[in-house]
């Protein structure tokens, strides 16, 4: 029986590469940018595993392609990436890395709302431009983030995450879900707000997280940002395409809001040439939310996991269509 094969698209998590090539023949892309599509296409129709990336597209037309492929392990809790309902039909199972991250994407997200209020980046580059002459702190007036209101918009993981350190500054947290989660209210102290529109006018600093679906495509658009506080920041660690860009630059453009960190963007990367760039009250950072080295590392050797448990016939530690099997 030939050795199954199994093609990586990146060189991140050399570990978990070890760990596939102790059971498999594995073919890496070394890379730093995704595979073209063309090559995907043809490794689908070659390897019966991929391990994959966030930002490496698996849509209809590369599982048509696929003649032995069993399953695809993605580094990444998101899946907007991957063309579910195609993989299944063609009875290839998906396996992603939930219940990792989620600490440190809290983590990252409290640096950002930290660093807006007191306008850490800003100040950073006036000192680099060679601006500090005087003692004058008037320029860099910042506003507090204790005893303020954060508006989380989804409370699953990584917003309970950001919850938790978020009473540490004796914010008054509300939250947005379609589901009410009272023992994370009774935890924390959270409070459910089931209209979007209500904590968006009362919170100082929104902060989202929610997967990216039809359903939040651009779910935070023109009207949502009019409803917010003109001195209210808008933080953005899910995904890009949940905040609609031009209705976020008009609303900074005319002072709607006060400023926004996003960590991810839509596209991404972000032009350089894009108006929020060059934006003093816009903090961007290119999608490293999750990216500390021992998070990084868990969650590409759970994909691994995933990819070497589907073709040992083994239940998978997380798969998001246990359909296909």
């Amino acid at each position: 029986m030939d050795e199954m094969k199994i093609y990586v698209t990146r060189i991140i998590v050399p570990d978990a590469i070890e760990r596939l090539q102790n059971e498999f023949e594995v073919e890496v892309w070394e890379a730093p940018t995704p595979p073209p599509k063309e090559l995907m296409i043809e490794k689908a129709r070659e390897c019966d595993g991929m391990m994959i990336e966030s930002n490496d597209v698996m849509d209809s037309e590369v599982f048509a392609a696929a003649e032995k492929l069993k399953v695809v392990g993605t580094r990444a809790i998101g899946y907007d990436n991957i063309d579910i309902n195609a993989a299944t039909a063609k009875g290839i199972a998906i396996g992603n890395t939930p219940g990792i991250l989620h600490e440190s994407c809290a983590d990252f997200t409290m640096g950002l709302i930290l660093s807006l209020a007191r306008q850490v980046s800003r100040s950073n580059r006036k000192v680099i431009a060679g601006e500090w002459k005087i003692f004058d702190q008037t320029p860099y007036l910042g506003t507090d983030v204790y005893g303020k209101t954060l508006g989380l918009i989804g409370l699953g993981l990584i917003g309970t995450a950001v919850a938790k350190r978020a009473t540490g500054f004796d914010m008054d947290i509300l939250y947005f879900s379609r589901t009410r989660k009272p023992e994370i209210e009774n935890e924390f102290g959270v409070k459910w707000t089931p209209e979007l529109e209500d904590l968006l006018a009362r919170s100082d600093y929104v902060s989202v997280h929610v997967p990216l679906g039809p359903d939040t495509q651009g779910f935070i658009g023109e009207s949502e940002l009019a409803t917010m506080k003109p001195e209210a920041f808008l933080i953005n660690t899910s995904r890009g395409g949940t905040v609609d860009p031009d209705a976020l630059r008009k609303a900074l453009h005319e002072g709607q809001i006060a400023g926004a960190a996003l960590d991810v963007t839509s596209p991404e990367p972000i032009s350089k040439d894009d108006p929020l760039i060059f934006m003093e009250n816009v903090l961007i950072t290119p999608h490293i939310a999750s990216a500390s080295a021992a998070t990084l590392r868990r969650m590409g050797l759970m994909a691994a996991d995933n990819v070497i448990a589907r073709l040992r016939g083994e239940k998978m530690p997380a798969c998001l269509n246990p359909e296909a099997i």
